[in-house]
């Protein structure tokens, strides 16, 4: 929640840096920008990665879960869009989105030599392929706001999925793609020469990510039913 009030307020203070463009009878800037049948673009922003964790058994304690300490990674991609009709627009944005996160086995902390091995680095470099609807209210003068929902495929470049390694050789495994829901809204802005747009986005995993290790019984990944992607991203289209 607090990564989303981050981003809210981030959102906030695009709109108020713009505030001009919220005249009740503002000069149009590229009057016929969303006329055009394609428009094209490109998007910077930043993400927050984590993780959704099922069990296979609830030992009722909170304290034995996999506990991810998530850290901010950075964004960067294009944007192609079909006009489908005034409010409907189909969109495809391939990016590339890096990030790290670490996990933290507490069932390992309880001697010294167990330390040792209760922290995994999960480094993850995604190629990500969304395919969104976007739906839009009517133009108020320079500003238009939009939903935005979609499937997406996201090709983990650093999954480890095909190494013989595991846990007890300190390497933590992934499956090398990973498929997800998205959604969020946004604000076009549509400033003199461009379209400058500030969005949210949730990104929810479908599929069980994990490889888990050789030994069923590992202490890392035996008592792990399913482990999901869970994301925020912010993007700064320009278009």
């Amino acid at each position: 929640m607090k990564y989303i009030l981050t981003a809210l307020i981030l959102l906030m203070l695009s709109c108020n840096s713009l505030y001009a463009q919220f005249n009740s009878d503002p000069i149009l800037n590229i009057e016929n920008k969303d006329k055009k049948l394609l428009n094209y673009g490109y998007f910077l922003g930043f993400n927050r990665y984590g993780f959704k964790f099922d069990y296979k058994e609830d030992r009722g304690n909170r304290d034995t879960d996999v506990q991810v300490l998530e850290s901010t990674g950075f964004n960067v991609g294009l944007i192609g869009e079909l006009r489908l009709n005034e409010f409907l627009d189909l969109r495809i944005e391939p990016g590339l989105y890096y990030n790290a996160r670490t996990l933290g086995f507490p069932g390992f902390l309880n001697t010294e030599e167990g330390r040792r091995n209760a922290f995994r680095e999960v480094k993850s470099t995604y190629i990500n392929f969304p395919l969104l609807l976007k739906v839009s209210t009517k133009r108020f003068g320079n500003w238009k706001p939009f939903l935005v929902a979609g499937p997406s495929a996201s090709l983990n470049l650093g999954s480890n999925e095909k190494s013989l390694e595991d846990n007890s050789s300190g390497t933590f495994r992934l499956k090398k793609w990973t498929y997800n829901y998205e959604i969020g809204f946004g604000i076009d802005f549509y400033l003199e020469y461009f379209k400058f747009t500030p969005s949210i986005r949730g990104v929810f995993g479908i599929n069980d990510e994990l490889i888990r290790d050789n030994d069923p019984n590992s202490p890392w990944t035996g008592n792990i039913d399913a482990m999901r992607t869970r994301g925020l991203f912010v993007n700064f289209t320009f278009e």
